[in-house]
């Protein structure tokens, strides 16, 4: 009787020890797995700031005008304003994706902020190349 308890405690002993480092184990993934979402998150969030400076940019620089002089009339061209493919990219992009991160997830405003931001980062890319391929 005292080896069958002697027996049993051991067992169970042991088979905490194991559930505590199988705990340990699945609190580091969950960590590691937070780290990398949060990295994604901030990779999409620096690459709009960086689609925004860019355009930005295109604000800033000076628009050349081209004067024709002719005798009866003069007429200047000049270049055409709107929105780039680029920001119009984002704008659908983001919308699209807050809508579709709403309807998706289970947590609405935060599915809502990652796709949002997920769809603009999308739809930058998308009118960026689709502007390079107009040129």
């Amino acid at each position: 009787m005292k080896t069958l308890s002697i027996l049993f405690l051991t067992l169970l002993f042991v088979s905490c020890q194991n559930q505590q480092k199988s705990d340990i184990n699945n609190a580091k993934k969950a960590s590691i797995d937070s780290m990398q979402t949060e990295i994604n998150k901030q990779k999409i969030i620096d690459s709009m700031q960086l689609e925004i400076t860019k355009i930005n940019e295109e604000k800033l620089r000076p628009q050349n005008v081209t004067v024709v002089n002719q005798p009866a009339t003069s007429t200047t061209v000049a270049k055409k304003k709107g929105w780039s493919g680029a920001a119009k990219g984002a704008v659908i992009g983001a919308g699209v994706g807050a809508a579709t991160g709403a309807i998706v997830s289970k947590k609405k405003g935060t599915g809502a902020i990652i796709g949002g931001l997920v769809g603009a980062g999308v739809g930058a890319g998308t009118g960026a190349i689709i502007d390079d391929s107009k040129k």
